[in-house]
């Protein structure tokens, strides 16, 4: 599947458009993304300096390049391409080499000329080679109504990101531009579809001023509401998304050319980079799924951190001091069927302490009660893994009573040694677990996690929420049981309280559901996805 190619524009230059593309760009790159950043900006040429600490060596050639190529009839974009060193894999076109013929040759373009002479074809070929090696192309687009802004904005682009200021001739000149390339592509011998356009405020301060701030806010949104329309989830407002994609104003960042990401690698909501995180999971979702960005963004950013990463162990197994002999025959067995696992000690502060988990998934041994740590592990590991395919798995010792322990594990199906069923056998089922080779939900059955998500978008009279959460709590307790019939006859049931009648036709007489019931409908989803076999599945790592 082809790259997409996005450009960042701003109508108005100290915005931060470059900072911004930069810090999506590494962004993007350590959540295992292919990444090429172009500098398109030639008249202001300093995307470089973000990355200059990663570069070995200056540029060779840039942009300016690729025009020299055009004119000799030779098509290599590759051969001006700077590879960045480090911990991200990320590539770089600069404008040029930075020496005293740069100006001089940026001056003499004539872009109308080189457009007659076959230069958009030559480009077109450019970009399919491009969007060939890379999941994402990343353009830094000159400021202002230019033929470079033109190509940047018009012919190359996917996606759209214009960032603006808290001022008219800022987001004005952002909206307008964004319908100018959309009149231009109509126009273009390209198949193109209209622009998808992103629109960021940037260097937005709510800290001070909070009424004036707040006054500000909506007269931006009524600048910009009409570029969410076609890419926007109609149960999710414009106002809610506008305040996802604004980048606070953080004097500490102003001062030269910095990658807060780098350093701020699990922000908290008040930092920029939590602002970056978001922009760059709405552009790795291409745009979609809004609708779990408005309600949970840390999941809505997690299942794109998550989408191509890799595990150095399948799965950790938690464990107390008495149990620990347990664990260690089970991970023995582990082994022999071909899994990684790495063991977990309640007490274990590290692990508390780790930006990033290095293990798929979860399994509890649980003798009696489940421990505060492993409550903790827990807590931690389904913060980290929501809107994920990963998985808790309780394994109970003999005489532990599954409907004492607390909900968010007695819910989860379960394994439990006994008379005939030792750390051999329990091997063997976990991975059976893991697999998904044990079905809760066989192919033609409903599906009980789709069934679910309509539920919790469901608009029901205030009364029949009580029945759909005993519905509900019923439904989780099948699920963590196994028992594959009961779940299905309530899938059904929940299907039949949530269908919409003539008597409820009208919509004052229906409501959204309660948060308390979307909670519960939420970990009915989480462990009942758990549960789903996914047929097809290519091995014991189905990481994609």
């Amino acid at each position: 599947m082809p790259g997409t190619v996005v450009t960042f524009y701003s109508f108005k230059g100290g915005v931060g458009r470059s900072f911004t593309m930069a810090n999506i760009a590494v962004l993007l790159a350590r959540w295992g993304y292919r990444v090429l950043c172009l500098d398109w900006d030639l008249e202001a040429p300093g995307l470089d300096t973000y990355f200059r600490p990663m570069m070995s060596a200056p540029p060779s050639g840039g942009v300016v390049d690729l025009i020299d190529d055009f004119r000799e009839g030779r098509l290599a974009p590759g051969a001006h391409t700077t590879r960045l060193t480090g911990k991200v894999k990320l590539d770089v076109i600069t404008a040029g080499r930075g020496d005293d013929a740069y100006v001089r040759r940026v001056q003499d373009l004539d872009w109308e000329g080189l457009y007659e002479q076959g230069f958009g074809d030559y480009l077109e070929q450019c970009r399919e080679q491009w969007t060939a090696a890379y999941d994402y192309v990343l353009i830094d687009s000159r400021t202002g109504i230019s033929d470079i802004g033109g190509i940047c904005t018009a012919h190359l682009p996917d996606r759209l990101v214009v960032l603006f200021t808290a001022n008219v001739q800022s987001m004005r000149g952002a909206v307008d531009i964004a319908e100018r390339a959309n009149a231009a592509r109509d126009r273009m011998p390209y198949d193109r579809p209209q622009l998808t356009v992103l629109p960021v405020l940037s260097r937005f301060d709510a800290r001070e001023e909070y009424a004036r701030s707040e006054e500000w806010r909506r007269i931006c949104l009524e600048e910009t509401k009409d570029l969410f329309r076609s890419w926007l989830d109609r149960d999710v407002s414009p106002d809610v998304m506008s305040r996802h994609l604004t980048l606070p104003y953080v004097s500490f960042w102003t001062f030269g050319e910095q990658l807060p990401v780098m350093t701020e690698i699990s922000p908290t909501a008040d930092q920029i980079s939590f602002a970056l995180e978001t922009v760059a999971a709405v552009v790795a979702h291409d745009f979609d799924r809004t609708d779990l960005l408005a309600e949970n963004r840390d999941a809505y950013v997690a299942a794109v951190r998550a989408e191509k990463r890799t595990f150095s162990h399948d799965v950790r197994v938690s464990t107390t001091r008495p149990t620990m002999y347990l664990a260690e025959e089970l991970m023995k067995y582990l082994v022999e069927l071909g899994v990684r696992p790495v063991l977990s000690l309640s007490g274990e502060r590290s692990l508390l302490e780790k930006t990033a988990d290095d293990a798929k998934h979860l399994c509890l041994i649980v003798d009696r009660e489940v421990s505060r740590w492993q409550s903790a592990e827990v807590e931690l590991f389904l913060h980290r893994t929501l809107g994920q395919d990963r998985r808790v798995v309780p394994v109970l010792t003999k005489g532990t009573e599954p409907n004492s322990l607390p909900g968010y594990v007695g819910n989860l199906r379960h394994l439990q040694f006994g008379p005939s069923r030792g750390p051999m056998e329990i091997a063997q089922n976990l991975v059976d677990q893991l697999r998904g080779t044990t079905a809760l939900v066989e192919p033609g059955d409903l599906d009980v996690a789709g069934v679910l998500r309509q539920t919790a978008h469901a608009r029901l009279r205030p009364l029949m929420w009580g029945f759909v959460d005993e519905i509900v709590a019923e439904l989780q307790i099948a699920i963590g049981a196994g028992d594959r019939e009961r779940v299905q006859d309530l899938a059904e049931e929940l299907m039949s309280a949530t269908r919409v009648r003539a008597t409820d036709a009208v919509p004052g007489h229906r409501v959204l559901a309660p948060p308390e019931t979307r909670e519960a409908i939420e970990w009915a989803v989480r462990t009942s996805e758990a549960r789903v076999t996914r047929h097809g599945f290519s091995g014991f790592l189905d990481q994609r």
